[in-house]
Order: structure tokens, then C-alpha cells, then sequence
């Protein structure tokens, strides 16, 4: 009796489907990709430089300990959501006097003044002026760098919404559009302008110190 061959397989369609396969799983797979933030670092200040004194009711101390507790000018423990709302009332309070600015228009420096554009309690115990107030970040190196980030965003928020509501009295339109149609029409002098203006009210000051050991 004749030995029968056995057929061939074609594995050339298996290739094809496995290849079809990995640029699926490619194209469909997640993967993790690291977060972070934009951030300027300031310059660093030559050793000699006089530090200007500051009067403490002008600086707003917010602390994140190991544990991962914020603790808000030393003596209230605060959560990550009621932050936000106290730095704009520390930045606002408008209580005294602020520092001479100058005029984002002529350049011309314009007299120390009271602010006002704040809405705030005027309280005298608080700030004096928005380019006066200076919010201070510390944390531990035990901090989460999550709940850190959480802290930092709170605070940068406070900013923008003053400068939204700002903006808005002045303008009719948010801080943020402001900016939006600024990066779309570059060559609007007058969108800069009033960029100009709104950051001059409330300049962000923030201030990060080293995490405690």
C-alpha cells in the first residue's frame, strides 16, 4: 500500500494575523506616562543680596507635615479643597497699602495706593495689598509628592480666579481668555496690555521653601 503524504500547512496567513495582532495591542495598549508641572524656577539671588523685610500679617504660611496634614499659618489644620478659598481671601483683603507699581501703560512708577480693586475684609491683621501678599509653601520630606502638587494647584488657582474675576469686571471676558486670544492672535497689542494689567493687580507670589528633614 502507497504511503499518502501529508499536506503542507501555509503558515504565511498566520503571519500576517499575528502581525495584525501586535500593531492592534500597540495601538490599543495604555501606557503610564509621567505627570508633573510647568514651572519657572526663580533665579538664584547672589549671597549678599539684602532681604527686604516683610511684615508677617503679609505672608499666608501654608505647611504640608509627613503625615500629609496641611496646616494653615501654623495653627489650623485645613483640607486640600478649603485651601483655595483662604488664600483668596488672604491675597484680597486689601487692608493697607501696597507697594509702588508701575503703570503697565507709560511705565511711569505710580504711588504706593490702597487697593481698589479688592473685594475683600480690608481686615488690618491681614495683608496690606495683593503685591504685598506673599504665600509661603513648605513641606516635609515625608510629604506625598501627590498631595503636594494638590496644595501647590490650590493655591495657583486662587490666583486665577481673582485675575478671572478681575478681568471679567474690567473686560467682560475671564483672565483665561484673555490669554487664549492672545496665543491665537499674537500680534494684538491691546489683548497684552490687558494681560499686563490684570497680572500687575495680582501678582503671583509664591514662595517654596526646602522640605523640612
Amino acid at each position: 500500500m502507497a504511503r499518502r503524504e501529508l499536506p503542507e500547512i501555509n503558515a504565511g496567513s498566520m503571519a500576517d494575523i499575528a502581525f495584525l495582532l501586535l500593531i492592534f495591542f500597540l495601538v490599543t495598549t495604555t501606557m503610564d506616562v509621567d505627570t508633573g508641572i510647568s514651572r519657572k524656577l526663580p533665579e538664584k539671588q547672589p549671597e549678599d543680596m539684602e532681604r527686604p523685610k516683610l511684615k508677617e500679617k503679609n505672608v499666608f504660611i501654608v505647611t504640608v507635615n509627613r503625615s500629609n496634614q496641611i496646616l494653615v499659618e501654623g495653627e489650623k489644620i485645613m483640607t486640600v479643597d478649603k485651601i483655595r478659598e483662604e488664600a483668596m481671601n488672604f491675597i484680597d483683603n486689601g487692608g493697607g497699602l501696597g507697594n509702588p507699581m508701575k503703570d503697565p501703560k507709560t511705565g511711569e512708577m505710580l504711588p504706593a495706593a490702597e487697593c481698589d480693586w479688592c473685594e475683600g475684609a480690608k481686615d488690618p491683621a491681614s495683608s496690606d495689598h495683593p503685591n504685598k501678599a506673599i504665600i509661603s509653601l513648605e513641606s516635609d520630606r515625608g510629604t506625598s509628592y501627590g498631595t503636594y502638587i494638590a496644595v501647590q494647584n490650590e493655591l495657583v488657582g486662587a490666583y486665577s480666579d481673582l485675575r478671572n474675576r478681575l478681568a471679567k469686571n474690567l473686560y467682560g471676558v475671564s483672565y483665561d481668555k484673555l490669554l487664549k486670544d492672545a496665543k491665537n492672535n499674537l500680534s494684538n497689542e491691546g489683548l497684552k496690555e490687558k494681560i499686563k494689567y490684570i497680572k500687575a493687580r495680582y501678582p503671583q507670589i509664591i514662595s517654596e521653601a526646602e522640605p523640612k528633614k
